[in-house]
This record gives structure tokens, sequence and C-alpha cells, in this order.
């Protein structure tokens, strides 16, 4: 067997990695906010979609005073949907200026902008379920953290649910490009001939056409959609993939551990599988990381030009389509804020990816 590093080997040397090592734990918060994300979230209504359009474009630290107003209908939805898909509100939410308390009738100051309110009354036994000791609860005050978009949903909340999308696409999009990659790029590298020139012939193909031009043409004819993107993606990402695997395997085949598999009659697929495979798994994990890197760039870049994920969903290059106008207005950070959340967890895919470069270097005696 050629000299390898073990798994605790490369978790000792990723530890020592302070730059990779803080990349992961990023990479980790995002997982758990993927999961979580809807009992994070301040808004847990599906796609974080509730529209309050009467306060758009928040700046960070907004705070404003609501009424809440039962609906008539109320949908009841399992604690594993409202974790997966969220909850319906069983309430309506009227932004107020003010209130004040009349006998039972509860006067309220609607409002509509900076400058103007309109006074509206509520029968306080309505709002209440015949309960007017719980007026108050009705009355509530919601802080925008990072304040709201265009449409006056929480940008916090679409932040949180975003990170669904961009952890989604990079994991499918790596699924896909290294079940394409690993197994093109292992038959041509083990049989050559034929075989070799035909999947090389199709990987330089593939590669010579513009990455961004590919996933177009793959989404136009998949269609627009959450599933679709991932496809896109994945499809255009396998080629690097293939071309790494083949080489590796076309160095390992001839060392003496496989001849001797050979000598002893194992299968061809017993081979590749069990003795080869698993001796180029560290260089795997690096290209890995980068392409998961480079899936949540694409699938940003696509959601801004309006064929990624489409709306109500939330996408961080979706959240910068629909906001960038307010660049150079006095709000830029609407559109800035889901740009730093791209820019932190693509430079953390990155830094992982270095790290686990340095961590399975045989060669590297730390």
């Amino acid at each position: 067997m050629p000299p390898s590093t073990s798994s605790l080997q490369i978790i000792k040397r990723l530890k020592k990695n302070k730059l990779a090592f803080g990349g992961l734990i990023v990479i980790f918060i995002a997982i758990f906010i993927a999961i979580f994300g809807y009992i994070i979230a301040p808004d847990n209504s599906p796609f974080a979609d509730m529209q309050t359009v009467e306060i758009q474009a928040k700046k960070p630290g907004h705070t404003q005073l609501f009424l809440k107003i039962p609906e008539e209908k109320i949908t009841r939805t399992g604690w594993l949907s409202q974790m997966f898909f969220g909850s319906p509100s069983s309430c309506s939410f009227l932004p107020i200026s003010s209130y004040k308390i009349d006998g039972s009738v509860l006067l309220v100051e609607k409002y509509v902008d900076e400058d103007t309110t309109v006074q509206q009354s509520y029968n306080i036994n309505l709002l209440t379920n015949n309960d007017p000791n719980k007026i108050q609860e009705q009355i509530i005050e919601k802080k925008y953290w990072l304040g709201t978009d265009a449409f006056g949903r929480d940008i916090m909340s679409r932040l949180i649910i975003g990170t669904r999308v961009s952890l989604a696409v990079g994991l499918i999009a790596v699924l896909i490009s290294l079940t394409l990659g690993i197994l093109l790029g292992a038959l041509a590298g083990y049989y050559r001939g034929w075989v070799d020139e035909i999947i090389m012939w199709l990987v330089n193909i593939t590669w010579s056409i513009p990455t961004l031009l590919l996933v177009f043409a793959i989404t136009m004819a998949l269609g627009k959609g959450f599933w679709q993107i991932f496809i896109a993606v994945g499809l255009t990402m396998w080629v690097s993939v293939a071309r790494l695997v083949r080489g590796q395997v076309m160095a390992i085949k001839e060392l003496e551990y496989v001849q001797a598999a050979k000598a002893l009659g194992y299968k061809n697929s017993r081979i590749i599988l069990r003795h080869i495979l698993p001796n180029i798994m560290g260089p795997l994990m690096v290209i890995a990381a980068g392409n998961f890197a480079t899936a949540i760039i694409v699938e940003a870049g696509l959601s801004f030009l309006g064929i990624g994920v489409q709306p109500p969903q939330p996408s961080w290059g979706l959240m910068i389509k629909e906001n960038y106008n307010f660049i150079i207005t006095n709000n830029p950070m609407l559109a800035l804020i889901p740009g730093f959340a791209i820019m932190l967890l693509v430079l953390a895919f990155n830094l992982l990816g270095n790290g686990l470069r340095d961590a399975v270097d045989v060669k590297n005696p730390s």
C-alpha cells in the first residue's frame, strides 16, 4: 500500500490550521442554522414571507409596534412540518404608531409611513376571544435586527432560511459531480484506450463551454425551480473531478499492491472500489470543498439573474436582486448583508479546502 494519512491524523493536522478549523466551525454553524432555521428565525412563516409593505426598506435595528388580529382560518401543522416548512401565522399583524383603550373598543393609529397615520377601531372582545384582560397580549413590538426588505419582510429571517438553499445546492451539486466524476474518471484512468478517449472527449467538450452558459442551457431545458438549479449546477462541475480521478487512478494502478491484486484474480470493480478509490479520498475531499464554494456562488448568480430559485423562496442571490437598488440610496445594507453571507460561507469552504489539502498531504511532516 502507498503511504496514507489516517482520519485521526487529518483531524489533528486540521486543528493545527486555525483558519481551516475556523472555516469548519462556520460551516457547522451554517448547517445548524439551516436545519433549525424556522425555530431560530423571528419570522417562522413559510419562506419567511410575512410582508408588511408599510415598513419596507427599514434600516437595521428598526422597531415597530403591531396589533395582532386573529385570522378566521387557523392552519394546524405538526412540529416536524413546522421545523422544515414553517408555520402559517394564525394572526395578521397591523403596524401601528400608538393605541388607546376606550371601554370595549381599541383605538389605534395605523402606521402608513413616517408622516402619516390612520385611526382605526377594533372590538376588544373580538380581538381577545371575549377575554378583555388579554388585550395587552395583542399589542407586540418587533425588532428587525437587520432591517426589512422592499416588501417589508424581515431580512434576518430570510437570511436564515436562505442558508438552506446555499448549503443544499452545494451538497447536491457536489454529490452529482462526485458521482459522475468518480465513475467516469475511474473508468478512463483504469481501462485507458478507447474508453479513455471517449470520456476525455466528453470532458473536453463540456469544459470548453462556459459554466454559466451551460447552466443556462440546462436550466432552460429543465425549467426554473428549486431542484432544477441544483441538478444544473451539479451537471457542470463533474469535469474537474473526472480529470483529477483519472490522473490519480492512472498513477495508483501501476503500484505494486494493485498489480498484486490483479495477480490474485480480483475483479476490476473490486480493485477500483476497494484498493484504488480509498487512496484518493484526500484529493477528492479538497476538490469537493472547492466545488461546494463554487456551487454557492453559481446559485447566487443565477438567482440574481432570475433563473435560479424563484420567489417567495428566499435565496441570498435573490435577496441581492430584490434590494440592490438600495445600494445607491440611504440603505445599502439590504443588499450588502446577503452578499456578506455569501462571502463568509464561500470563504469558509475555501479555507477548509486549503486546510484539507495540507492535512492529507503525506509529505507534510506536521
